[in-house]
């Protein structure tokens, strides 16, 4: 039976992954800003650092979230855009 619950675990987590948007625009006052999920995907590897609660919608996801959770990262990796005109195209 746990061998079972794993099994189902893993499928449900590859399948989410495997699902999942390659890229995804998002509206915003300032211009639209578009991420590329599937790069994301590939670079990270651990879908917890923006995914806390598992795979699917992130809870709480906007602005604020946003400008300091992808901001946030893109700063700390020195690696990524993190000034208003590099994620906002209009």
């Amino acid at each position: 039976m746990k061998q079972c619950i794993i099994a189902l675990a893993a499928v449900s987590i590859w399948a989410s992954m495997a699902w999942a948007a390659d890229t995804m625009t998002f509206k915003a006052s300032l211009g639209d800003v578009t991420f590329n999920h599937k790069a994301h995907q590939e670079m990270l590897k651990d879908c917890s650092k923006c995914h806390e609660k598992g795979p699917g919608k992130i809870e709480g996801f906007g602005k604020d979230w946003a400008h300091k959770t992808c901001k946030g990262c893109h700063a700390d990796m020195k690696k990524g855009p993190t000034s208003c005109k590099e994620c906002h195209k209009k």
